[in-house]
């Protein structure tokens, strides 16, 4: 058995092979070769090859082991060719000379009738030559791969610096795969979405894949059973079998360390084999185990139980993410189950994951690592996933098959309940770890920050809404002063959650409050934002004490419609001193009150005026800052100097009137 931890190679085509001239082979019968592929070269005379056998191997013989008597209709070449197959094996190659001048009709014959692709290979070929280009071309392959890796990485990381990073990297992870790629909420919903969308089937399977990722909840369903480890779980696949326990994953973490090497569950210890004393026999009554490094695919006994839930793949320290399903590095697909054509299959290339690899019950439209079968699932693939032990552990991706699409989900960030979920009409090397990278930056983006925890942040608010002033609850968010900024997206629309949580994660802080067209941020000063970010435009308070807040609040707001009508990108409140200064604070507010109140009594004035004084008279900026026609602006100020009785033009009125409107 080869050893799991070496670096995995994707497999050959059958097709690429048969496409070297230098090799010159020929496929002579079996299947068409386009479906076909190779993970490995064996050379054996073994008249029976069946126990050197991992699957997936194109097995080479010169036909030493043929006996004499073997004539046409002799029986010894279609016990050969069925040991193969039971086996695994992709294809058979034959050499010509110095054995056999030409390939036995006979053996022709039985790769015809069992399905295994028959290549002649010529004598100028040697079978070391053929191994040679098997490897070359695994080599270039995986070449490719690490390219095609390096070239998404490059591209999701380049997305997530833009305006929008969530639907970017979205949209570029849809591209990158060809198929679908949505962001699940905590709560379940469909936050954003990109590429071919795909039906109503395949969208509601992918939706109950992602609670097989989410964190478990506290609260168990009303009609959740408890659990237990390597129970059976109900409904018609239990009833068939009520005595016979669910084999466990080959990687279980607390394997029996009784069972004999080369046992499977349930089933005796094998004769060993004479010619390998120390590597067993399977037994011929032992149903094989799919999925399972060196295990051998479904043969014909697989059928006689069709409702027998089959074990997933091993999880290997560093597999591959890009075997198809079903597969196993090393392993060919095993054969479809006809009665159950929507069942799940485990994956090799997941993500190294906590516990054990288990079966869910087939049906129930998920793989999951690291937790039990649920006793609670049945057949009806639309139940949702029940909630398990909050101690078990949670897998950070599971995989699944509906409706001729692959699909995947992979959870972000720490627990916080986002989700990524992927619909592909292939799963191509490297597909896994291309949207695993997409999920470490959904996971920045969407997480919560080092400013405070959420428990902490329930703490500050309730205290906050039973009357604490806020300098005693600020201790709980972080170390002051506090900047408070105001960012607006530059494109049309609101921001919604997400982009207001990727913008508190560029701003270093998860206090962010998306409130209408405008996202307020509670930043610590020493975080304050030093360059504009793309796609935003920023106002930034000056640093204040906790009390200050609403003051800074104000400040921000203003700074944000000044940065908007001056079209700059980040504009922050100017706190210095002024000749205001050397005037009393409670004489300076009694003279803006008097000298302001013909229009106090009238919001949208006293903005107006301010705004328009603020840009030193501009209409159109002043026009742009509060989102309304210049002409409004222009009869607002109008009626500000018949109501003030002044003229607005006069550069000594318009620095009264600013230092007044400063002390409101």
């Amino acid at each position: 058995m080869p050893d799991p931890a070496a670096p995995p190679t994707p497999p050959v085509p059958l097709t690429a092979l048969l496409a070297r001239e230098d090799l010159a082979l020929r496929q002579i019968a079996g299947p068409p070769a386009g479906g076909v592929v190779v993970h490995w070269v064996h050379t054996s005379e073994m008249a029976d090859p069946y126990p050197y056998l991992l699957g997936g191997e194109l097995l080479l013989t010169a036909g030493v082991h043929i006996p004499e008597a073997a004539g046409p209709g002799a029986a010894y070449f279609d016990d050969y060719v069925s040991r193969i197959v039971a086996a695994g094996g992709a294809a058979l190659g034959f050499g010509l000379a110095p054995v056999h001048d030409t390939v036995p009709e006979a053996l022709v014959a039985a790769c015809a009738s069992r399905g295994l692709p028959l290549l002649e290979v010529p004598p100028r070929t040697t079978f070391s030559g053929v191994a040679r280009a098997v490897w070359q071309l695994m080599a270039r392959a995986r070449l490719a791969e690490l390219r095609r890796v390096t070239e998404a990485q490059q591209s999701l990381a380049a997305a997530a610096s833009r305006p929008d990073p969530v639907p970017s990297v979205l949209r570029q992870l849809a591209q990158r795969l060809g198929g679908w790629a949505v962001l699940y909420g905590p709560e379940g919903a469909e936050i954003a979405g990109a590429g071919r969308r795909p039906g109503e089937e395949a969208r509601a399977a992918l939706t109950r894949l992602t609670e097989v990722v989410r964190p478990v909840r506290s609260t168990p369903r009303a009609s959740a059973a408890p659990e237990t480890t390597g129970a059976r779980p109900t409904g018609p696949t239990a009833s068939a079998q009520p005595d016979r326990p669910t084999p466990p994953a080959s990687a279980a973490p607390h394997p029996d360390p009784t069972s004999p090497a080369g046992t499977t569950e349930g089933q005796p210890a094998a004769p060993a084999d004479p010619a390998q004393p120390d590597r067993p026999t399977p037994p011929a009554s032992a149903t094989p185990r799919t999925g399972a490094v060196g295990a051998r695919p479904t043969g014909p006994t697989a059928s006689a139980q069709p409702d027998r839930p089959t074990p997933p793949a091993s999880a290997a320290p560093h597999p591959d993410p890009s075997p198809p399903a079903g597969t196993t590095e090393g392993q060919p697909a095993a054969p479809a189950d006809p009665a159950r054509p929507g069942r799940p299959t485990a994956r090799a290339g997941a993500a190294p994951r906590t516990g054990a690899v288990g079966a869910w019950p087939a049906g129930s439209g998920a793989v999951r690592s690291g937790v039990s079968p649920r006793p609670d699932a049945g057949p009806d693939r639309s139940a949702p996933a029940s909630v398990t032990d909050p101690d078990r552990p949670v897998p950070s991706s599971a995989t699944d098959s509906v409706a001729g699409l692959h699909l995947a989900a992979y959870s972000l960030g720490a627990g916080h309940g986002f989700v990524l979920g992927v619909a592909t009409p292939q799963r191509a090397p490297g597909d896994h770890t291309v949207a695993s990278v997409a999920a470490v930056l959904l996971s920045l983006l969407t997480g919560e920050q080092q400013s405070g925890t959420g428990a902490a942040r329930s703490s500050a608010l309730v205290r906050l809404l039973l009357g604490a002033p806020p300098e005693e609850v600020a201790s709980l968010l972080g170390d002051g002063p506090w900047l408070v900024v105001h960012a607006r997206p530059d494109g049309d629309g609101a921001p919604g959650p997400v982009a207001a949580s990727a913008l508190g994660a560029a701003l270093g802080t998860a206090l962010v409050d998306p409130a209408g067209e405008v996202v307020r941020v509670l930043v610590p000063a020493d975080r304050a934002p030093a360059a504009p970010l793309p796609g935003w435009t920023l106002g930034v308070s000056a640093a204040v004490a906790p009390y200050d807040w609403p003051a800074a609040d104000i400040q921000a707001a203003r700074a944000l419609a000044r940065a908007r009508a001056t079209r700059a990108p980040l504009l922050g409140h100017a706190a210095r001193p002024a000749l205001a200064d050397l005037v009393p604070p409670g004489e300076a507010a009694a003279h803006a009150r008097t000298l302001l109140a013909p229009v106090t009594a009238h919001p949208a004035l006293t903005e107006t005026l301010r705004t328009w004084l603020s840009l030193h008279g501009g209409w159109d900026r002043t026009a742009v800052a509060l989102s309304v026609h210049r002409n409004t602006v222009r009869q607002r100020i109008a009626r500000c100097a018949n109501l003030l009785e002044t003229d607005l033009d006069d550069p000594d009125v318009r620095m009264e009137l600013w230092f007044a409107l400063r002390q409101l």
